[in-house]
């Protein structure tokens, strides 16, 4: 089926079509997979006949700083900041085109890609490449939760902490599949905090115990793990979308992660969802609490604001013919 990309928060603007594309790429990627892309993408650019400009990134700690230097040119120039990795480097990279209100590409590279899937971007870096040559710029919907940005989603509690033991077992065990799935084994076991929170919404406060808070902004994760349509479908549309689960025991925790595998999480009876445009949340605890964004895990001091970003983020947007398809 074809992917619609999700609605968008305003009106189509011009893309730069003429404009440098400054392109920054995943610094966690291997040398010979970095210089084989960006011949790649060279070649795609060339033929195009379009101007570009590969960003070096020697380490991920100096990502931020270069994407805010090549926003910073971008805007100057009428230029497009172009994101080469996963969601996390993506985030990043969008994190600096927002702050300077320029145009964004996208060569999706990581395991999951759900930004650019939820936009029909292609999976393939050289039809993604393409696709951005001919592609216009869009505003699409963003989340902030206090000062950083999400694309995907934001959490606390259990997620964050899946999130960093994967990493954990990677470093040791090596980047494979079943790495992952055994970190995720040892976390859910060995968990066994409930978060006190305090929520206020829509003016109204109310006291909640949950391993976990999720918010997402991609409505296509959203109808994986099996949110109803009702719900999902107004992600991308002014609003956001929380998952608050009751305080359950492993054993249940592992039922509702195979739902949420196979794509009925929403029908289970220990899970709260809900839509909004902001959501603040206060722990009983007023020390910082960590948090994940777009699987970017850090520590935050509360009270946590979740809300739609004021300013949409300008993604440049394949046309129809050059959007992907999902089997």
């Amino acid at each position: 089926m074809w992917v619609e990309p999700s609605p968008c928060t305003g009106t189509p603007v011009q893309g730069a079509s003429n404009g440098t594309f400054f392109v920054l790429a995943n610094p966690g990627s291997g040398e010979h997979d970095a210089r084989e892309t960006t011949e790649l993408l060279s070649a795609v650019f060339e033929e195009a006949g379009r101007v570009v400009e590969f960003v070096p990134v020697p380490s991920a700690g100096e990502l931020a700083s270069a994407c805010a230097q090549a926003a910073a040119r971008a805007a100057e120039t009428g230029g497009v900041l172009v994101a080469v990795g996963g969601d996390g480097t993506i985030n990043t990279v969008a994190q600096a085109a927002l702050a300077q209100g320029c145009p964004m590409g996208v060569i999706p590279q990581g395991t999951f890609n759900l930004f650019a899937r939820n936009h029909g971007i292609p999976q393939d870096a050289q039809a993604a490449a393409r696709a951005l040559v001919a592609a216009q710029a869009q505003p699409v919907q963003v989340g902030r939760l206090n000062d950083r940005l999400f694309l995907v989603n934001a959490s606390l509690g259990l997620y964050p902490q899946l999130l960093q033991d994967r990493e954990t077992f990677k470093d040791q065990l090596g980047r494979r599949r079943w790495v992952a799935m055994l970190a995720a084994l040892v976390t859910l076991f060995e968990w066994r905090r409930q978060l006190a929170l305090q929520i206020e919404l829509e003016g109204e406060r109310i006291a909640v115990r949950t391993p976990t808070l999720f918010v997402g902004n991609n409505r296509l994760q959203l109808e994986r793990i099996g949110i109803g349509d009702e719900l999902a479908s107004r992600v991308g549309e002014g609003r956001l979308a929380a998952i608050v689960l009751q305080p359950i025991g492993t054993w249940a925790m592992l039922a509702l992660v195979l739902r949420g595998a196979l794509g009925r999480l929403g029908e289970a009876g220990q899970v709260r969802s809900f839509a909004f445009r902001a959501l603040t949340v206060r722990p009983w605890s007023s020390r910082p609490i960590k948090v994940a964004t777009d699987g970017e895990v850090r520590w935050m001091r509360p009270p946590l604001r979740f809300e739609m970003s004021p300013q949409p983020l300008l993604l440049m947007m394949p046309q129809p013919q050059d959007r992907a398809a999902i089997e």
